[in-house]
């Protein structure tokens, strides 16, 4: 059988827009021989639509999508995601299902037996799960039609499974020839790895050719990376599909292979595939929310490079704006370097001092601060004039502002509520620092794009003199390895100090983490792209004692 893939970048509500992709890119699989054609999970709709789907005429849109979309296919079959009603009464209103489309008509479908609710997921709370499953035959040929978490719960793969039930198994047992799986399956670091390895265990343990096709882009926090795969009954790769950006693959699934030589990973380096991730993310989150630049602020330090850099390869150096706001603590060398970026990547770039409008509001409190010690107050003040100078230009142009906060400074609270958190979407909120110097360096393999001395000096909010990030924290290195194993991996305090590291330092981390729950919850959103982010995934209450006996 010759599979078409269309993996594509769905737009969540954009019913008229994703069907008019589905059948451009059907119509193109169909041209280049394919026999049946595979799309992506709840592709109609976009995934995930959350609380959209408990709106009634969101519903009836998907479906009446669905309907306009059959009309447009022929003879060659099209399976495709979609929210369907749930019949069956008790229980949940709606399903996750797949329908397959041929000569103007839904002709079979069949929904998600497993539905996800950890992490970012909460499908529970929208879909009743298939009771009963069943191939699907076409051309005398019985195909087992899977969606996205069916696949993901293989017992000799995990070494802990989740459900009780294994709809690839019971696809199998009914005699099954070729499993078919619509994913909608969201992008962090390793996991394209994890899923190929499981794919690939899947197969060869069941003795059969699988294909997967994964749906690519990005929703807000959520990145899609494609990368949809067609595997042998013996677990081999027949076809991997690019990473982060939209593809029509067409798989001869009969073809006999030609040994390949053994390659270590088919996928690229950590950072560039990082870097992919980003810019996706915020390509689609800006465009998607009907924007077509950015702003943001260029201190001369990595962060923002960093930004600026993804942001020009998103959307084009012409709708990028850095904007230097130096004061009385701005070194030369912020300044220097921010215009050296800039130049580098042929931004709009302006200077706007904040120190005027800082010497006003310092006349303002004169009166009211009299007698006290300057602090995090003063500091803050000028972190929060530059946040406001930004969403000035946003209002006045009508262009997004990024923040450039990393993922170790919002984790301790190392960033300004109403001043550097100031802003429509965080894109490195969920990078750590060391992962932030990694990346840079990984821009500036060919040639310097990040100046040097953005890299290589210690990193400082430079709102007194002399300031350095390592005043108040530990080492990157130890912060982040602290992070991790607190954060995404949810050792407690005892287990994270049993690994080594000095308790003092571990509690006030921990401490530090808890306490600015309160500045997380009204942050802008963060890309996810490690395991586990701040933001949808991660549901901490803000008033709570447990920090306590963290």
């Amino acid at each position: 059988m010759r599979l078409g893939l269309l993996q594509l970048n769905p737009t969540i509500g954009a019913f008229a827009a994703n069907r008019e992709k589905l059948v451009r890119a059907y119509a193109e699989a169909v041209a280049r021989g394919a026999e049946f054609v595979l799309a992506p999970e709840l592709f109609l709709c976009g995934y995930p639509p959350r609380d959209l789907l408990m709106r009634e005429d969101f519903v009836e849109a998907n479906l009446a999508a669905l309907n306009e979309t059959a009309v447009n296919i022929g003879e060659i079959p099209l399976c495709i995601g979609f929210v369907e009603k749930n019949s069956e009464r008790p229980g949940r209103a709606l399903k996750n299902s797949a329908a397959v489309l041929q000569n103007g008509k839904i002709i079979w479908r069949t929904a998600k037996s497993l539905l996800p609710t950890y992490d970012v997921f909460d499908e529970d709370r929208y879909f009743e799960p298939a009771k009963k499953i069943e191939p699907f035959i076409f051309n005398g040929k019985k195909i087992g039609i899977t969606i996205c978490e069916d696949i993901w719960n293989d017992e000799d793969f995990w070494p802990e499974r989740l459900y009780r039930r294994d709809p690839v198994k019971e696809l199998v047992a009914q005699g099954a020839e070729l499993i078919l799986n619509l994913s909608a399956s969201p992008w962090h670091g390793g996991k394209e790895k994890t899923r190929l390895e499981m794919l690939r265990r899947v197969a060869r343990d069941e003795k059969i050719p699988l294909a997967q096709v994964n749906a690519v882009g990005a929703n807000d926090e959520l990145i899609f990376d494609g990368h949809s795969v067609a595997l042998d009954a013996n677990g081999e790769v027949i076809a991997l599909g690019k990473g982060f950006t939209e593809e029509v693959l067409v798989v001869d699934l009969a073809a006999v292979q030609s040994p390949k030589p053994k390659v270590q990973s088919p996928f690229p380096p950590r950072e560039e595939l990082l870097f992919a991730a980003l810019s996706l993310g915020i390509r689609d989150y800006v465009h998607k929310c009907g924007f077509k630049s950015v702003i943001l602020g260029l201190s001369g330090g990595i962060d923002s490079a960093l930004i600026a850099v993804i942001a020009a390869d998103a959307l084009g150096a012409e709708n990028v704006l850095g904007v230097a706001m130096p004061a009385r603590y701005s070194s030369e060398g912020s300044l220097t370097d921010a215009e050296k970026l800039a130049r580098n990547l042929g931004i709009r770039y302006e200077v706007l001092p904040i120190e005027p409008p800082f010497l006003a509001v310092e006349k303002q409190l004169e009166k009211v601060f009299a007698g006290t010690k300057p602090n995090e107050a003063e500091e803050n003040i000028q972190s929060r004039l530059r946040g406001l100078t930004l969403m000035a230009l946003s209002n006045k142009f009508g262009a997004l502002v990024l923040t450039t906060g990393n993922k170790s400074e919002m984790a301790v609270g190392y960033c300004t509520l109403y001043g550097d958190m100031n802003g429509a979407l965080a894109p490195i909120a969920d990078v750590l620092k060391t992962d932030v110097y990694k990346i840079s360096k990984w821009v500036n393999r060919e040639r310097e794009i990040i100046p040097s001395d953005s890299i290589t000096k210690p990193p400082s909010a430079e709102l007194r003199p002399g300031q350095t990030d390592q005043d108040s924290l530990p080492p990157y290195e130890i912060l982040d390895a602290i992070l991790d194993l607190y954060v995404v991996k949810n050792l407690g305090k005892a287990e994270i100090i049993a690994r080594g590291y000095n308790a003092a330092v571990v509690s006030d981390v921990l401490n530090k983490i808890n306490f600015s729950e309160y500045k997380r919850r009204q942050a802008a959103p963060g890309l996810k792209v490690s395991p586990r982010a701040f933001g949808m995934g991660r549901r901490i209450p803000v008033a709570q004692k447990f920090r306590a006996a963290a």
